[in-house]
């Protein structure tokens, strides 16, 4: 995605409802594995070690990102992750191709998030685990740097930080609606396997996030030419 389209787009412009973890995706969506894909499905169904180094090679940070944008308490995401990839490698097997394999590890990252906030809300953390920064630091660190997301290269550090703090105050259900798409590229029908939603309530949604984020930074961002806040139509 080129810089102009996400500007375009963000503009600045979940609830996933409570069930199994359904791993035959919806086929009509239009969204199939690559040959890249194929390849790296077949070899990890058949258990081959190097075909998990890779996946996590390639999932494990975009995956990290996701649900970090997802958690009004990122510090959980590291175990969060691990558990994504716990599903993955159990559920490998099952998986039929119905779908690209991201919008599959999307899906179930979403879906974890989901839960994670849903507990959260129910146990409140009265404690404060002396080893919580320690150990999510040394996951952080163990990540490679994918360099820089298209999100990234259109922002500066300062106007990025403000996006960040507008994307944490929106309600769950848009702000995963706007991450997917304007943050993580996904297609609308994407979006619509990875949240079980129609692609009507998707387009919403974003349309609803976008105009949220614009609300809750005005008087922040300063009008640029380049970075315009007025909402835009979903397509």
């Amino acid at each position: 995605m080129q810089a102009g389209t996400f500007q375009s787009r963000i503009d600045i412009g979940e609830s996933v409802a409570e069930h199994r973890l359904s791993l035959q995706l919806d086929a009509s969506a239009g969204t199939y594995p690559t040959p890249e894909d194929r390849v790296l499905i077949g070899a990890l169904q058949e258990g081959r070690e190097d075909a998990y180094e890779t996946l996590i090679l390639r999932f494990q940070q975009p995956v990290y990102n996701l649900i970090c944008r997802l958690l009004s308490e990122p510090s959980d995401a590291a175990d969060i992750v691990q558990e994504v990839f716990l599903k993955i490698f159990r559920n490998i097997r099952s998986f039929r191709g119905n779908s690209s394999l991201k919008t599959w590890i999307y899906r179930i990252a979403v879906n974890e998030a989901h839960n994670h906030r849903r507990w959260f809300s129910r146990h409140q953390k009265q404690e404060v685990g002396l080893l919580g920064d320690e150990v999510t630091r040394g996951y952080q660190d163990s990540l490679s740097d994918p360099g820089r997301t298209p999100f990234e290269l259109t922002l500066d550090h300062e106007t990025r930080a403000l996006v960040e703090e507008a994307l944490a105050k929106l309600n769950p259900n848009f702000r995963a609606a706007v991450v997917l798409r304007d943050i993580e590229d996904l297609s609308y029908e994407e979006i619509a396997v990875v949240l079980e939603l129609s692609l009507g309530t998707v387009k919403s949604r974003i349309l609803r996030g976008r105009e949220s984020l614009r609300k809750i930074l005005e008087g922040q961002l300063e009008p640029e030419p380049t970075l315009h806040l007025s909402p835009q139509p979903v397509e």
